[in-house]
């Protein structure tokens, strides 16, 4: 775990470009959504799991969306 209080600025931000990859989005824009979400945690703020915690939490099971119905031939 890289732990902010263990990690340098430039630590954090080589662990980041790192787990990402292409950190410029050069390809289709979809990793400089990801580099600014990881922001917090090379500035010092917020630590990776906390950041990673909320992003897994938006995410919603598809029975508990709006006009989505269980199978009832499954019951």
């Amino acid at each position: 775990m890289y732990l902010i209080s263990e990690t340098t600025k430039e630590e954090r931000e080589a662990i980041v470009r790192e787990s990402l990859g292409n950190i410029e989005a050069s390809c289709d824009g979809c990793m400089s959504g990801l580099a600014e979400m990881y922001q917090d945690y090379i500035d010092g703020k917020r630590e990776l799991r906390e950041i990673n915690m909320e992003f897994n939490a938006r995410y919603v099971k598809g029975e508990d969306m709006p006009g989505r119905e269980r199978c009832v031939y499954g019951k």
